[in-house]
């Protein structure tokens, strides 16, 4: 895995540079050198005072730079975003009470009624069911998961406005050109966004590719500790204002201060655990690659997906899966119920190692719709450490003989 230096130190705690008021020196010693905490105060206001009629004026006429009411700016938000913003090489971010809340921001903020969205890859679920309430509003969508150049190209309809990408995707974790696919949408002045929540700021900056908007789940690496529920746009200035009026505002999927300083703590050490989670993971891939009751490992750093990941990534985090030559509920379930270290849960991206699979006993028609395998396993890859992990999944897979 290779961090940008400069990634580091954003991520440590320096630079971009903080709200100027948490830099100065005790009360009452003007003369004193400053000071700053090491850790960013929370700010857990809900408003803000002026000191006079006028500024308050002013602050109402530029809202989304002026900390007036948290529900718009708050000022520990507000170190989170300039360090997201900077980590993604784009100008500006806002930050949210979910992923979901982000995704939303943008399919409400910036598409009406008679206009298209094209999702790309196998998309998260929830996103997707979205997609479906917005036909109530008259915005359309199609699934592309044929991810050739050419596949995409015919795809998209004169009112696509919108391409929603997922590289890695969910589940499958296949890729695709990111940077051709960016510049065909711009050649047709289509809009795109993507869920950068897999491989985070530091193995991938969808914007430096051409992407217009980036999507974080910020629950996932970023918080890394399965104790917060955030998420993140970043973009231009420009158009995040307009995302900040047009639905930031006025849907009030606002992020608390105190969640916001939870993100901030889980920056500081998510190079240290991004390595980490990359090289258990590759130890599991590896092992299960070569064991005789599975059928396909899926991970950018195998099959066919190796191509785009040495020119669009810079390392791998601890998210994979794996299909089982026998795939039955059955045994996709002797194999979750077997393993003692993997809790069964939905999410991933904590220190904590989680299993689970998109077989839910009743979609069977809709997995074969997307092309998703039944006995595909999900895994993500804690810190309790490879070889621990690699003899549970063992004992779990010899209950399949």
């Amino acid at each position: 895995m290779h961090i940008d230096p400069q990634d580091r130190v954003i991520c440590a705690g320096g630079g971009p540079e903080e709200d100027p008021r948490l830099s100065a020196g005790p009360a009452g010693t003007d003369s004193a050198p400053a000071s700053r905490p090491a850790a960013t105060p929370i700010y857990q206001s809900s408003l803000f005072t002026f000191p006079d009629y006028g500024a308050l004026l002013d602050g109402f006429g530029a809202e989304h730079r002026t900390n007036l009411y948290s529900r718009g700016k708050n000022p520990t938000v507000q170190v989170l975003e300039r360090k997201l913003a900077a980590l993604e090489r784009g100008e500006a971010c806002i930050c949210f009470s979910s992923g979901m809340a982000a995704v939303s921001a943008v399919m409400l903020g910036l598409l009406r009624s008679g206009d298209h969205v094209l999702f790309l890859n196998d998309t998260y679920g929830p996103t997707l069911q979205l997609a479906e309430h917005l036909t109530r509003f008259g915005i359309q969508h199609d699934l592309q998961l044929e991810l050739d150049l050419e596949s995409i190209e015919r795809a998209i309809r004169p009112d696509t406005r919108l391409l929603w990408l997922e590289s890695p995707g969910t589940m499958r974790f296949r890729q695709f050109d990111i940077r051709a696919v960016a510049s065909l949408a711009r050649e047709r002045g289509i809009l795109t966004g993507i869920d950068n929540s897999w491989a985070t700021p530091l193995c991938q900056k969808p914007l430096t590719l051409g992407v217009d908007i980036v999507m974080h789940t910020c629950s996932k690496y970023i918080g890394g500790h399965s104790d917060v529920i955030a998420g993140a746009l970043v973009t231009t200035a420009e158009r995040a204002e307009r995302l900040f009026y047009s639905s930031y505002l006025l849907n009030g999927g606002i992020l608390a201060p105190f969640d916001a300083w939870l993100l901030l703590r889980g920056l500081r050490t998510l190079p240290v655990r991004l390595a980490q989670h990359e090289a258990d993971a590759l130890r599991i891939a590896a092992w299960l690659d070569a064991h005789p009751a599975v059928r396909r490992v899926n991970h950018p750093a195998l099959g066919e997906g190796r191509q785009f990941a040495a020119t669009q990534l810079s390392g791998y985090t601890g998210l994979l899966s794996f299909e089982l030559e026998d795939g039955g509920l059955e045994n996709v379930s002797r194999v979750i119920d077997s393993l003692e270290h993997f809790g069964i849960g939905v999410s991933w991206g904590g220190v904590e190692s989680l299993v689970i699979s998109p077989n839910g006993r009743t979609n069977r028609e809709r997995l074969d719709e997307l092309g998703i395998p039944p006995g595909l396993i999900r895994l993500s890859v804690g810190l309790e450490g490879a070889d621990l992990l690699i003899e549970d999944l063992s004992s779990a897979l010899e209950r399949l003989a």
